[in-house]
């Protein structure tokens, strides 16, 4: 299992936040099954980045909270079955891992929206991470049947690793 993470934003985060990432990437992949050693990169970084990260990807010119980046196609979520059809485009050939995708979390807005919902900054980022790592396994949230089954997967990630609100 590889997890890079970049720190780069301004102000990094006074808590272990390496070893939260960590933790929750690797609890919500054995929660979804995910049946290979996976990679999966991520930035810490501040809202005016991650504002010019979601205006050119997304055309909202503010900041947000998480992007995610998947980097594979998924017919059903959390299906991993057809990955091995396309070897080359979805295993980085030095490391023969499953390559999920990128996530980019706002240090800033961790920061605000912990106090904004009084909860810790670790619960924020443990959120965050299993958020974004659900999308990375071909979750979204655009319908309200959607959003449902992604909260309640959220809500058990971090339930098992002892994160409550």
């Amino acid at each position: 299992m590889t997890i890079n993470i970049d720190q780069e934003a301004g102000a990094p985060l006074d808590l272990p936040y390496q070893e939260v990432i960590r933790d929750i990437v690797l609890a919500s992949l054995d929660y979804e099954k995910c049946p290979y050693e996976a990679e999966v990169n991520i930035i810490l970084t501040d809202d005016m980045e991650i504002c010019r990260l979601n205006r050119d990807y997304r055309q909202i010119d503010r900041p947000t909270d998480v992007l995610s980046f998947p980097m594979l196609e998924f017919e059903q979520p959390s299906d991993f079955s057809h990955a091995e059809e396309d070897y080359a485009d979805c295993f980085n050939p030095e490391t023969g891992e499953l390559m999920l995708g990128d996530i980019i979390l706002s240090v800033d807005k961790i920061r605000e929206q912990a106090e904004s919902y009084g909860h810790s900054q670790t619960r924020e980022l443990a959120f965050l991470v299993a958020h974004s790592m659900l999308h990375l396994c071909g979750y979204d949230h655009m319908e309200e049947g959607e959003r449902e089954e992604m909260e309640e997967r959220q809500r058990e990630i971090l339930l098992s690793k002892g994160y409550k609100r």
